[in-house]
């Protein structure tokens, strides 16, 4: 434990590496524009539906919102493009719906940018060069999530079954990109890296362990070898099937270990020595709780959880638009209150 207050970058990459920072560092992927406009009095300012492959603040936004919720990390969102129909749900968020890769005769609408072009980069480069004392993270995806919404996740199964090459092809194509890009923005001034692939339902994964580790795995440790910074894996659902292969790429955090999928305590108890836990507010108590349920949520996690360090309050997801303004703010200001090292909760 530090003797003095540390930055927020410090913070979180002392969670990062399973020692004790001077609190528990609180994180958040994203905020969405909608609740950001509650919290923070903005006008409504142009809609981000449909345009999440990019970064959706500014500089001066991301550090205003997460100064306001004293959040650790502001995030930079840079992904490859999904070819899929898209709809704007309530409060904004995107939804994806159709996958526009359903034959191999699709493949020539699969364009992505060039990854060896400088102008890609120009933008993440000046968000680094501005982040402050905030731990600066890039937000992407490796290739496989991608390669599912891309595909329609039935056209994906079924290919997995009938015609493998197809998904090693249209994923192939994804994780190449993203080895070029993962070297590139390793070399800026970024904290963290953050994948977000989803890969599983609550009840379980997407595909089979065996899938995972013949199909995935091999592209995944071909990223791997170019992320030099810590890198936190994203994905929803219950990945216990395969977590043993998912930890042997030398992730540094695993976000969400979503609630009703995942236990974060045993998680602590039997994976705490070897991986950060990023988790798990649920973002139904933050939707239709109190702020006294929200507080007692964050004061247990935080009582259960950070003892010996290597935990980082998130939500269960991220700030969604539908969530209560008064409950986020519950959140922060429950983390202020216990997250305390040496923890007396």
């Amino acid at each position: 434990m530090s003797d003095r207050s540390m930055t927020s970058r410090e913070r979180v990459l002392t969670a990062l590496r399973r020692e004790e920072p001077d609190r528990v560092p609180y994180c958040e992927l994203h905020v969405d524009r909608s609740l950001a406009q509650q919290l923070m009095g903005w006008g409504e300012g142009e809609s981000q539906a449909g345009n999440l492959e990019t970064n959706p603040y500014s500089i001066e936004e991301a550090r205003a919102i997460a100064s306001f919720l004293k959040i650790d990390n502001i995030s930079y969102i840079m992904r490859a493009p999904i070819f899929a129909s898209k709809v704007a749900g309530q409060d904004g968020r995107l939804f994806y719906c159709d996958g526009a890769i359903q034959t191999e005769a699709d493949l020539g609408l699969l364009q992505l940018p060039d990854p060896y072009d400088d102008a890609l980069y120009a933008e993440a480069e000046e968000f680094t060069r501005q982040k402050g004392d905030h731990a600066a993270a890039f937000v992407t995806r490796i290739g496989i999530f991608s390669t599912i919404l891309s595909m329609g996740l039935e056209t994906f199964s079924l290919a997995l079954h009938d015609n493998r090459g197809f998904v090693e092809t249209v994923l192939d194509r994804y994780c190449d990109w993203m080895t070029v890009v993962a070297e590139r923005v390793c070399e800026l001034e970024f904290d963290l890296f953050i994948s977000t692939d989803d890969m599983a339902f609550k009840s379980g994964p997407f595909f089979s362990p065996a899938v995972f580790h013949d199909l995935v795995l091999p592209r995944f440790q071909r990223v791997a070898e170019k992320i030099t910074l810590p890198w936190i894996v994203h994905t929803d659902g219950n990945v216990m099937p395969f977590l043993d292969d998912l930890l042997s790429l030398g992730i540094a955090g695993l976000h969400p270990i979503e609630k009703g999928a995942m236990d974060i305590r045993a998680m602590k108890q039997e994976y705490g020595d070897r991986i950060c836990l990023l988790g798990n507010v649920d973002l139904n108590l933050l939707g239709a709780g109190t702020p006294e349920e929200v507080d007692r949520e964050v004061r247990e996690l935080i009582r259960d959880v950070g003892p010996g360090g290597g935990y980082i309050v998130t939500s269960g997801n991220s700030l969604a638009g539908y969530l209560r303004p008064e409950n986020v703010l519950a959140l922060s200001e429950a983390v202020m209150k216990y997250g305390s090292y040496p923890l007396e909760v």
